[in-house]
């Protein structure tokens, strides 16, 4: 049923749901915990989820494409490492850290270009691209860092990460304008229309003189160029990067967010601040998980049934939406 109030206020339908599950959850949590509501603890929470969330911007984009990307978490570590040794390499100052920003946006392109390439141009599933590549970055970032971690020797570079400007910190800023931007993106540009076409009917857009592999392509590009924004964010945080586990579960956090956020997996439709509504909600599970002691092992179970959960909610809608 629609819910005409937030029809009115210009909430689609696709977040009507997400959205009414963040209220209940943001009044629960309240109730349960009186930390909760502390401003510092919400700041921490819009924190935590922002560097993942990031990607889950542009992971919305290969979803309503039709697509999935399981490289972006050993991408991020991949790419964060590799700023951190160009940051040393040319000595930690303010230029040596534009550098490495240069460095991990242009990795990130290249990343999702050739994801993009092999998926489009060599005609194999999105799945098993993204899979191989999951296994080669992670396997380049420990052989590169020799199982260990890189250490940054900038202190101005985790005084970046660390930086809250008008009190909010740094990551959130990003995730917020980025959010902005690729709303507009995909809501008022062709690309965004011809994304979701692509990713409704293939056929279709290729009968509408679409060049479906290009639009598909560029996804997998804009998913790198927000991979390369949250590993530079996120090694500048920690001023470090381990190549085991920093990143670990990135992935799933980012599909999460995405479909959490009203986006099906079948795509062609989707917005992105259903992500951003989905990021925060992750985020708040896993707040209170910690506030009332469940153990660190569980909390993957209960995102994982958050997830089910999402999608047979998403198959009622739409079977209700029907005529």
């Amino acid at each position: 049923m629609e819910i005409k109030f937030l029809k009115k206020a210009g909430i689609k339908s696709e977040n009507s749901v997400s959205l009414i599950a963040l209220v209940v959850l943001f009044v629960v949590s309240s109730l349960a915990s009186p930390y909760f509501l502390q401003v510092q603890n919400l700041l921490n929470i819009l924190k935590q989820v922002s560097y993942s969330g990031i990607i889950g911007l542009g992971m919305a984009f290969v979803i309503i494409g039709g697509g999935i990307d399981l490289s972006v978490g050993s991408m991020t570590a991949f790419i964060g490492a590799i700023s951190i040794l160009t940051l040393n390499a040319l000595g930690g100052g303010p230029w040596a850290i534009a550098a490495a920003w240069a460095v991990a946006v242009v990795l990130g392109i290249a990343a999702g270009l050739f994801n993009g390439f092999v998926i489009t141009k060599g005609r194999v599933a999105p799945f098993i691209v993204t899979l191989g590549t999951m296994a080669i970055f992670r396997s380049l970032t420990l052989y590169i860092g020799n199982a260990g971690q890189f250490v940054s020797q900038s202190p101005r570079y985790g005084d970046m990460g660390m930086s809250s400007p008008l009190g909010v910190p740094l990551a959130v800023w990003v995730f917020f304008a980025l959010a902005f931007l690729l709303s507009g993106l995909l809501n008022r540009t062709r690309y965004g229309r011809y994304v979701c076409a692509v990713g409704s009917n293939e056929k279709v857009a290729k009968y509408a003189a679409i060049d479906v592999d290009w639009i598909r392509l560029l996804t997998y590009v804009l998913t790198g160029a927000m991979v390369a924004v949250s590993g530079v964010l996120l090694s500048a945080r920690m001023n470090s990067v381990n190549s085991s586990n920093g990143a670990v579960n990135f992935e799933m956090d980012a599909i999460a967010a995405v479909v959490i956020g009203g986006t099906p997996m079948t795509g062609g439709r989707g917005t992105i601040w259903g992500v951003v509504i989905g990021a925060i909600i992750l985020g708040m599970i896993n707040n209170m998980l910690n506030m009332l002691s469940v153990s660190a092992y569980l909390q993957g179970t209960v995102k994982g049934l958050v997830i089910i959960a999402a999608v047979f909610i998403q198959r009622g809608s739409s079977a209700s939406s029907r005529p």
